[in-house]
């Protein structure tokens, strides 16, 4: 499994420093993965060498999301994650946004959905300064896991 706790990415983001290779950052909750989260992480991917998505942990997701939430749990999250093609690493954060893990890693390019604007996008200002790139991806189709789960609801609850 290629998920990593934080000191490990660390040092792995040293080493791919040293190796003048270019790490992509993005994060979310990815609960109940769908093709427009495998289309946006393949959008990312194409930014650079490698891909890393920090995934919001159960707590996280509960804090942010509701206490329904996550469907999926973080570990399962992960492994479905790891067997897409385009991502190389995955780690945790239990915070409500990823300041602090962008803070430890310092990205090459940190990436999200269109959905943000670029002075939304959580990090923005510490990429920049180190001299990164912040990309607003957009998406191809109109799909969510709220989406998917109230049609759940909705079909089933007649």
């Amino acid at each position: 499994m290629i998920v990593k706790c934080r000191d490990d990415m660390i040092g792995i983001r040293l080493e791919l420093k040293k190796q003048d290779k270019k790490l992509v950052f993005t994060n979310g909750c990815f609960d109940i993965l769908h093709s427009g989260h495998v289309d946006y992480l393949n959008k990312a991917k194409q930014l650079g060498d490698y891909l890393l998505v920090g995934l919001n942990s159960d707590i996280s997701v509960k804090s942010i999301k509701g206490e329904k939430r996550p469907i999926i749990n973080e570990m399962e999250r992960a492994t479905l994650l790891d067997n897409l093609k385009c991502v190389n690493y995955v780690t945790f954060f239990d915070e409500d946004t990823p300041e602090q893990l962008i803070k430890s890693l310092i990205p090459d390019i940190l990436v999200k959905g269109a959905d943000w604007t670029l002075d939304q996008i959580v990090g923005r200002e510490i990429v920049e300064a180190n001299g990164g790139k912040v990309k607003a991806i957009e998406f191809s189709c109109n799909q969510s896991t709220s989406k998917i789960i109230n049609l759940i609801i909705n079909r089933y609850s007649k």
